[in-house]
């Protein structure tokens, strides 16, 4: 492989890392807040051992994303300084309140960690909710600068340099409340049914099924509500990816022909060299309504556009079709969920708790799945019709070397954060032990 290859390679190893970590990390203060404000109101000691176990989680998730988003800030210039020269003037003002809003959770989880019976009750609450908005806050900075990426706006091209820079029109892009909007909604809905998924499991152990119980009914209430608002972030997505990106469109449903009322592709095996799609169910007119709201609208087809402009097609609709498909399982799942808490005898079954104890780590695979719709389909583009990826990369040669060192560092984060969580749940079982 080249150099390029192992900088994307190693880039979107770390992104897919860090992005789990920076979901839990926006959500869960949420989860912890929602017991303790119950805890407070009921003094329940239930809802306080399982404020105190959030609490730790937390800190887990809150220590490992910063890791792993710390080594993604100097990727950007180890890898793509070509990129960073260019647009760091133009996104550098995202980046710099990301920080500031990260500070801002960091001080405030202190105060929440440290602050039991030294704090009065109600501004140490309050401490846990001020966690959760600056990680919401700080996800959607991040995300800001990725949709510039995808809608590049507040700066002019003169002679290869980016002048005549505005930050604040930089930061509005076009796409920016459309990434953020999904992006935060997609957080929530992974992470409340991985969460939920987790206690639903210790349930089926009949392990504290008291404290399970409520702590799967608080994070399966964020995880619910956020799948059935998903489809409507993703429709607000596709039309404005319709508007200003016609070929990332094009790949994600493996569209190779321009026609006025498009069929919507379900499934699908791509044939990359043939241009065409077998095996797929067609829903005539259904793309053209979804991209434009017009059954009759015309939809470009991958065939008009310059070969060397299309992303790799198969990787960007496999993706999107398993972003797609698990969104709708999880949509379905919210409302089993609403519908069981008038049919209480649902919640004596074993199925149902089996059914959201395997559905726990689908939200994760579809958030990464939807990174990848995001990035690879706006290949070969860096920064959209500005800058190629491979003018971005840098020179520096032996970038296998670099991708073989993070991959070992974050394999063993990984299998500590493992440890340190299953740990936690040990002792959220057994406390006396």
């Amino acid at each position: 492989m080249e150099n390029l290859d192992y900088a994307r390679l190693q880039m979107a190893f770390t992104l897919g890392f860090h992005i789990i970590f920076a979901c839990i990390g926006m959500v869960m203060p949420f989860f912890m807040v929602v017991s303790h404000r119950k805890w407070l109101n009921t003094r329940n000691p239930i809802y306080l051992d399982l404020t105190k176990a959030w609490q730790r989680g937390v800190a887990i998730f809150f220590v490992t994303g910063a890791v792993s988003g710390t080594a993604l800030s100097f990727e950007l210039g180890m890898l793509w300084p070509e990129f960073m020269k260019h647009a760091g003037p133009v996104i550098g003002m995202p980046f710099s309140l990301e920080g500031a809003a990260f500070f801002v959770e960091a001080i405030a989880l202190g105060f929440y960690l440290y602050g039991w019976k030294k704090l009065p009750e109600t501004f140490h609450w309050i401490t846990g909710i001020i966690v959760g908005i600056s990680g919401v806050v700080s996800g959607i900075l991040v995300v800001s600068a990725n949709a510039w990426m995808n809608s590049p706006t507040g700066f002019d091209v003169i002679n290869g340099e980016f002048v005549n820079i505005d930050p604040v029109k930089a930061f509005l892009n076009d796409a920016w409340f459309s990434q953020a909007l999904h992006m935060t909604l997609a957080a929530f809905a992974a992470t409340g049914f991985a969460v939920a998924g987790i206690h639903a499991f210790q349930i089926l152990r009949r392990k504290r099924t008291d404290l399970h119980i409520k702590a799967f009914k608080i994070a399966i209430f964020f995880g619910a509500v956020a799948a059935l608002l998903q489809p409507i972030s993703g429709d607000i997505s596709a039309k404005d990816v319709a508007e200003r990106q016609p070929i990332k469109l094009a790949a994600m449903e493996a569209h190779y022909e321009t026609e006025k009322g498009a069929p919507l592709f379900i499934g699908g095996i791509v044939d990359e060299e043939k241009k065409e799609v077998s095996y797929k169910i067609e829903i005539p007119k259904a793309l053209s309504f979804l991209a434009f709201g017009d059954f009759d609208a015309e939809v470009k087809g991958l065939n008009d556009f310059p070969e060397e402009n299309i992303p790799p097609v198969s990787i960007v609709h496999y993706a999107f079709q398993t972003m797609v498909g698990i969104g709708s399982l999880l949509m379905l799942a919210a409302l089993i969920y609403f519908v069981s808490l008038k049919k209480k005898s649902w919640m004596e079954n074993r199925k149902y708790w089996w059914l959201f104890a395997l559905l726990s780590p689908l939200g994760f695979i579809a958030v990464e799945a939807g990174w990848v719709v995001t990035e690879v389909g706006r290949q070969p583009w860096i920064v959209y019709n500005i800058m190629r990826t491979s003018e971005a990369v840098t020179p520096m040669p032996g970038l296998k070397y670099s991708f073989y060192l993070y991959l070992a560092v974050y394999i063993t984060l990984a299998i500590t954060v493992t440890w340190l969580v299953n740990r936690q749940i040990k002792v959220l079982n057994n406390p006396k032990d």
